[in-house]
Order: structure tokens, then sequence, then C-alpha cells
């Protein structure tokens, strides 16, 4: 019997769970599956599309709030299928790009990064 194995979720530590959720409800598309917090103070929301068994994020509020910049996901990659749309949208959001314009891969996968609210990264990437 072969054990069925996936990415579960992403974590990303933040600051500020509430700006953290908008961005990534208003900006990414993503809605919030799961919020709850410990009983250690330590506040967690799982986020996704909504779809059974996707890798989902996970952003984390109040556990060891002094790792150091290093400690974080360098980023997360979010699939779409238009990625030009998704440029277009974003721009017209006002957010800001570390990009200057969309990458094409040699095997054609096209991509870009945007900040989050943290500085994180996060790309959107289309496959071929």
């Amino acid at each position: 019997m072969t054990m069925k194995r996936m990415v579960d979720h992403v974590g990303i530590m933040v600051n500020d769970m509430d700006t953290s959720i908008r961005f990534y409800t208003e900006v990414a598309g993503l809605v919030v599956k799961n919020r709850n917090m410990h009983d250690n103070g330590l506040e967690v929301a799982f986020l996704g599309y909504g779809f059974e068994g996707e890798t989902e994020i996970e952003l984390i509020h109040g556990f060891k709030d002094q790792l150091p910049a290093e400690g974080k996901v360098h980023h997360v990659a979010l699939s779409v299928t238009d990625i030009q749309a998704e440029w277009d949208r974003l721009k017209q959001k006002g957010v800001e790009f570390i990009d200057q314009e969309i990458a094409t891969m040699p095997n054609g996968i096209r991509y870009f990064f945007i900040y989050g609210p943290e500085k994180e990264w996060i790309e959107f990437f289309q496959r071929v």
C-alpha cells in the first residue's frame, strides 16, 4: 500500500493578522477556511481557494515574534490561468511589485513576484 503524500500548507509569520488576511483575500483571492486562537496566545488562519485537499497558506501570529527575517518562507506561488490578466488586475490595485515585467522561463512558464503586507514574496505562476 502506497502512502499518499502532498504539501499540506505553507506557514508565514505575520505581525498583523487582520492586515494579512485582508491582503490575501482581497488581492490574492483566497478565502479564510479556518481561524482560531490557541490557549498560549498563538493565532493561526488557514487560507485557500476553497477546494478539498488543496495546499493551504497558514498565517501565524504570536509565535516567537522575534524570529529573524531569514526564518520566514521565501515565497508562496499562486497558480493562475492568465498571467497578463493577473498582472493588470494587481497593477490596478496598487500592489507593490518586485518584478518590472512578467518573466518567461525557457519552458514557457510565466511568472512575476509582488510583496505581501509583511514584505513576503508572492509569486503568480502560469504553467503552459
